[in-house]
């Protein structure tokens, strides 16, 4: 089979990556990035250099292929982000309508079923609306948890004030992923005939905010570490003062208040039987200790 992979070789592509071309695929993977082709080349995949903000190359790299692993890189230099993840979205339809690839593996987030008040989330809300609009095509969207990484984030607040803060964490509970998870299940739903419209739940470990602290406490020698929860206004403040661009810091409010509301973890938790990851909290804290 020949597969497109988006999103270059970072943390999900690479692992990705690996695993199809180990399975006997041909990948072709996408970067934005001309200095990243002989890393590409060398996991023995095609490299494909261009902007994902082009639509026509998509359209030719899709072209001739079977499947593609389609998701909408971070860039938080888009002071629209919902626009921006809308025009990717769009030249996603239009490549996959006009190549006639028949699979599509997309990217999307716990909470995307929401259509107000998830923040960056909300982006994928609208990718998978205009993914939808596809005929013919077998579509899953895979709907990660909060990335285990995201949790670096903390770090300088550790180091300063002992503690990790932020308008959610506490008892509220808290879906997490590995991304090397989000690829083993990717790799998975490829070699998986589909038709129509398809979701899955990829998620490595539901903890709380206070189970986070301790177990990134107890990995960097703070047992005692506490996750305490900010209001709002107190969230603004610290991130005004931080000198964060107003449009980040919006999408950054309003995603915290959704995961401390419970609203953004609603439809996941209406889902049953959802096979875990096996890579968990405690895993990723050994790799968090060595950052730390």
């Amino acid at each position: 089979m020949k597969v497109i992979v988006t999103g270059s070789l970072g943390n999900i592509g690479k692992p990705l990556t690996k695993e199809l071309i180990q399975k006997g695929h041909a990948v072709t993977v996408i970067s934005s990035k001309p200095e990243k082709q002989k890393d590409i080349e060398a996991l023995g995949a095609i490299a494909a250099i261009g902007s994902l903000d082009d639509a026509d190359f998509l359209t030719s790299t899709f072209t001739g292929c079977d499947a593609v692993f389609a998701m909408v890189p971070p860039n938080y230099s888009e002071t629209d982000q919902v626009a921006y993840y809308r025009r990717i979205g769009s030249n996603y339809l239009q490549a996959i309508r006009q190549s006639g690839i028949k699979r599509v593996i997309h990217l999307s987030s716990y909470g995307a079923h929401l259509d107000k008040g998830t923040g960056f989330i909300l982006g994928a809300h609208h990718v998978e609306g205009i993914l939808n609009e596809l005929s013919d095509v077998g579509i899953t969207h895979l709907r990660a948890g909060y990335f285990y990484y995201n949790l670096y984030s903390f770090v300088d607040m550790i180091k300063e004030q002992d503690i990790i803060g932020a308008n959610y964490g506490g008892d509220d509970k808290m879906v997490m992923v590995a991304p090397s998870d989000i690829a083993a299940v990717a790799a998975e739903e490829l070699e998986k005939p589909a038709t129509g419209r398809n979701l899955r739940y990829v998620v490595s470990d539901d903890l709380t905010g206070s189970e986070v602290a301790h177990i990134l406490g107890t990995a960097i020698g703070k047992p005692d570490l506490k996750w305490i929860i900010f209001s709002d206004e107190q969230m603004k403040d610290a991130l005004t003062k931080s000198g964060m661009p107003a449009h980040l810091m919006t999408n950054i409010i309003e995603l915290g208040a959704s995961i401390h509301s419970g609203e953004l973890r609603g439809d996941y938790d209406r889902h049953k039987l959802i096979t875990m990851g096996t890579v968990k909290l405690v895993d990723f804290a050994k790799e968090f200790a060595a950052a730390f």
